[in-house]
Formats: C-alpha cells, structure tokens, sequence
C-alpha cells in the first residue's frame, strides 16, 4: 500500500501568523522544522498501519520548506514548483490513499490564515455549485484518479467545513481558531501524537474495508468553475486568457473538462497574479 501525504503549514500545531508561513525570518523557521516533524509523525503512523510505500508532498507555497535532512528515511519527499497536480503531486506513481496533513480553512472564512490558493488573487472559488477550499479542490483532484482522502489535520474551522466531503476519513484537531490570526493550539509534540495514532487508523481502516472505508470525492464533468477575485484588477489580468467570461466586476467563470484542468487553470492564474503585487 502506498500512501501520499500532502503537507501544508498553516494548519500546523502552534502557527499562527504570517511571518510563521513565509521565508526569511526566525519564525519560519521553526515552524517549517514543526511542518516537517508532523510529516513524519504521518509516516510513522501509516507505516505502524501497514503502508509499505510512503510519498510526503511539501504543498505549501514555494513548495520546498519541508527539511530533507528532517525526513524520515522511510519516506520519498515530492518538491518544487512548477507541477501539474500541485498538492497532490506523487499521485502519478498509484498512490492508494491520501492524508492532508497542516490544512486550512478556505478563504472568507474564520479559519487560522484562512484562502484558498493564493490569498491575494482568490476570494472564492465555486465548482459545480459548491464552494470549496483547498481541501477540496484537491480532493477532487485525487477522488478523479481514484484515491480517497483518509486523513485530515488542522483547525476546527477546517474540518468542519470539510468532514462531509471526505467521508470516512480520520481527523485530527490540532488547534481552535479564534479568528484568523488567533486561537488555541495542541503543543507541537501532543500533535504529533495524535497525528501518528489517527495515521495508523486511518491506514489500517483502509486494508480492513467495511463501513468505516474513504471513498474517492468525485465531481462528474463537465467542470464549470466561477472564481470571486480579491479586485476588480486582478479580474481584468485573468480574463486577458481567451476562454474565462467575465460575470461580473469581481467575478469570472470558466468550464472544463476535468478536475486537473480546472485545478491548473487556477494555479497558472495565481502565477499570472504576481504581475499586480
């Protein structure tokens, strides 16, 4: 059984503010070190369950702020930028399940450091008449290759807002949110354990099957995606690209014929963005 683990940072035990997720300082430092021991408290966990393959993806901005050096040598760590699949990149070598470990509440929400991909281009983004985060849009992604999502960590804002989706999946609170920039949070070490014992469930749940068993989250094509922008600068740039029809001052949409497309049609415009930074 193969496992991809797709690890972000702001959902990490003892993260809060903006300087903890971006380069350059002190605080980043830590906290990418905290990043990198919940990772490997899912590893332990999955393998304790009966993974024999394990995949870690850093699926946090840059996409290189996992250490390798800190990683489990049980585990392949998937890095860098540009990638198709984004935060589930690994699913191209046939992965089994996933597990979303240091996720976040979407954006507009009052979720700790709350958006939905890039927090200065996207105020909402809607597939098919549901509003979803990051969870959720590669969810989507992955339940479309055929792998369930089977773990989640994260704020109590994140997994109340992505519990259904994912039907039997593990999930581990790590902190409450008070608002976006505050809460109260799980110590680093008491995550880890808790992270490691619901990776172990979840994985053995996987093997034994019955009622407890994730299945795929999938959106039935064809995808049409509306995207709510921060300005009304930043829509005029994304409708430069041909095929989005602007709705609206704030507010494009698009249709697709698959979740990946959809899913990389958003990661370019989040690119195209930084042309207006």
């Amino acid at each position: 059984m193969k496992i991809l683990i797709s690890t972000d940072i702001e959902g990490v035990a003892g993260v809060f503010h903006a300087e903890q997720v971006r380069a350059g300082n002190g605080e980043y430092e830590r906290a990418r070190a905290w990043m990198t021991a919940e990772a490997n408290a899912a590893v332990q966990g999955a393998i304790a369950g009966g993974a024999e393959e394990i995949l870690v993806n850093d699926s946090h901005g840059g996409f290189r702020n996992l250490l390798p050096d800190g990683l489990d040598e049980r585990a392949r760590l998937v890095l860098g930028k540009p990638r198709y699949l984004g935060m589930m990149g690994g699913l191209e070598e046939a992965c089994d399940a996933v597990f979303m470990i240091g996720y976040h509440s979407r954006s507009q929400g009052r979720g700790i450091l709350a958006h939905t991909i890039n927090s200065f281009a996207f105020a909402r983004v809607v597939i098919n008449g549901m509003e979803l985060g990051e969870a959720g849009l590669y969810g989507a992604l992955a339940g479309e290759m055929g792998v369930p999502v089977i773990l989640g960590t994260g704020d109590d804002v994140f997994i109340e807002e992505t519990r259904d989706t994912f039907p039997g999946a593990e999930w581990v609170q790590t902190k409450v949110a008070h608002g976006q920039g505050s809460g109260v949070t799980l110590s680093p070490a008491a995550s880890r354990r808790a992270i490691a014992a619901a990776a172990e469930t979840a994985v053995r749940n996987l093997k034994r099957g019955g009622d407890k068993k994730a299945v795929p989250f999938r959106i039935p094509a064809p995808i049409e995606c509306r995207l709510q922008t921060q300005s009304a600068a930043l829509a005029d740039l994304f409708c430069m690209w041909p095929t989005l029809e602007r709705v609206d001052g704030v507010t494009l949409r698009f249709t697709t014929d698959s979740m990946q497309s959809a899913v990389r049609t958003l990661n370019s415009l989040a690119a195209m963005s930084f042309m207006l930074r």
